[in-house]
């Protein structure tokens, strides 16, 4: 299990537009037509990956609480499906399934947009505000898995309701640890 940061991509970046197939409603969207009215966290995650694993019923909690507030969520896998075939679309829709993902979960075959956005590990999260720039990147909290540290989403929720209230994010940005992206050789 690696320990990989996040790159930290400079607030205010724009959100590098996408177009990518949905695992789950196999339709290919855009980042333009799933975008939240309000804001939009874009999450690079996996199947597999234990740190993602350790998140998701908290991932899907915040989603559900927070799509009635009008920010939409999107979830993103980039790794390489040769060398990595549990994370292979197939898998995929299965996982979001079971999983009760209420997000689309979109595949970046090429990983070109895991590259756009400068994603090094799963879970890496953005939160973008309704014009799509950049107001958070990082954890979701301080929880990984074994330290004990209960799941709480902390981090992203309060990013989140800084968006929402329209106030000035003054928290330290603390980089996501997971996984790292399964790039192609």
């Amino acid at each position: 299990m690696a320990n990989t940061p996040s790159n930290m991509l400079p607030l205010e970046t724009k959100a590098p537009n996408f177009n990518l197939f949905d695992t789950v409603s196999q339709k290919m969207l855009s980042l333009q037509e799933i975008k939240g009215d309000k804001g939009t966290v874009v999450m690079f995650i996996c199947n597999h990956c234990p740190f993602v694993i350790h998140v998701n019923s908290k991932v899907v909690a915040l989603a559900n609480t927070y799509y009635k507030k009008g920010i939409g969520f999107i979830a993103i896998s980039s790794n390489d499906v040769v060398n990595y075939p549990q994370d292979s679309p197939d898998k995929m829709k299965l996982h979001a399934k079971k999983e009760n993902y209420p997000f689309p979960y979109l595949y970046d075959e090429t990983q070109k947009v895991a590259k756009n956005y400068d994603a090094a590990c799963t879970p890496d999260f953005y939160i973008f505000d309704k014009g799509l720039k950049l107001t958070y990147r990082g954890q979701l909290d301080d929880s990984r898995p074994g330290n004990g540290i209960p799941v709480t989403g902390k981090d992203l929720k309060h990013a989140l309701d800084c968006l929402l209230e329209n106030r000035e994010n003054t928290a330290t940005q603390k980089p996501s640890i997971g996984c790292n992206i399964k790039w192609k050789k």
